[in-house]
């Protein structure tokens, strides 16, 4: 019986370093469309990808768009073309960590060099001192709050932030219930390299799929162009590292929940009510409660975590009113 175990001890070895190494998916020509439609920037050795597009003439109005986790800037492309026709100038860009952006490792990621990649991205383009609207999702929100921050004492090299949507991310600790995979791979300690190498393909779909309304479930395609994005450069073993952005939001919670309520700057929130991460009523009963000023839009009840990609039409109906009204 020892004799067996052994044996099959030995043939499950090659076979697991295999599987460890499998390769990346190939770029569907969807993605590869809107990766060669973009450009790289380099901050502090690392290439950032983003990209730039010239939209709406005569419009003065300039609009960056800041993803979450763990997908990528791709995750606007279904909003895209309409925002071109509303701003002239519309910016996104993968997040250090994210898509086809560098991904070192290991790195000690964090909200404010995010912060310090869209300040420099927005410097490189020259518009630094244009005045801009911001669009977050997820954990583009809480970077987002981290530049208001900024904005509102007067940072050094701060953006001229002249409105600020949020949609369906954890703003506040406390009413913010991170999967179970996410838990895991933030607390696992010296376990977390061999659980990012264990990720697959059928983890993550079933992991992402969760966070979608049941009737507005990805396709097989849109599930595989997330999982690329993450398995561009490795990414799949730097979540764990990403992912103590939950920790960093507790920690500071003060500071970017504190910009967000006594801010001046125009305020929007799109959420899709379904959401497990950030549920309602808690999520959207809190933020109306200490966040008086904004405004607030809530899709329909089966619209979930990514209501950009899971109601375009009425995310951009929202977002334009909002940007329309001031």
């Amino acid at each position: 019986m020892r004799e067996w175990w052994i044996q099959v001890g030995l043939l499950a070895v090659p076979l697991i370093a295999v599987y460890l190494h499998i390769p990346p998916p190939h770029i569907s020509p969807t993605l590869n469309s809107w990766k060669t439609a973009g450009a790289f920037f380099t901050f502090k050795g690392n290439h950032i990808f983003y990209r730039d597009s010239l939209g709406a003439v005569g419009s003065s109005d300039v609009v960056i768009l800041l993803h979450g986790f763990p997908t990528s800037s791709y995750d606007w492309y279904k909003i895209w073309d309409g925002l071109n026709q509303r701003f002239s100038r519309v910016i996104a860009l993968d997040f250090l960590g994210f898509g086809f952006s560098d991904k070192p490792r290991p790195h000690q990621y964090s909200i404010f060099e995010q912060a310090n990649i869209v300040e420099a991205l927005m410097a490189h383009l020259g518009l630094h001192d244009q005045k801009t609207n911001i669009l977050s999702h997820d954990y583009g929100d809480t970077v987002a709050l981290e530049l208001l921050f900024r904005r509102e004492h007067n940072k050094t090299g701060h953006l001229m932030i002249s409105s600020l949507c949020l949609s369906n991310g954890g703003i506040f600790p406390e009413t913010h219930y991170p999967r179970f995979l996410q838990k895991l791979l933030k607390d696992s300690g010296v376990l977390s390299p061999i659980l990012t190498r264990l990720i697959n393909f059928v983890f993550f779909s079933k992991g992402i799929g969760a966070v979608f309304g049941p009737y507005t479930q990805p396709t097989d395609g849109e599930f595989w162009d997330m999982w690329t994005g993450i398995r561009v450069n490795d990414g799949h073993l730097v979540m764990d590292s990403i992912l103590q952005y939950i920790n960093q939001r507790l920690k500071h919670r003060d500071r970017w929940v504190g910009a967000l309520t006594t801010t001046t700057v125009p305020l929007h929130l799109i959420y899709g009510p379904l959401d497990p991460v950030n549920p309602h009523p808690q999520f959207i009963t809190l933020y109306q409660k200490l966040v008086q000023r904004s405004t607030v839009s809530v899709l329909d009840d089966h619209i979930s975590h990514y209501p950009q990609l899971e109601d375009p039409t009425g995310f951009m109906n929202a977002y334009l009113s909002f940007i329309n009204s001031f």
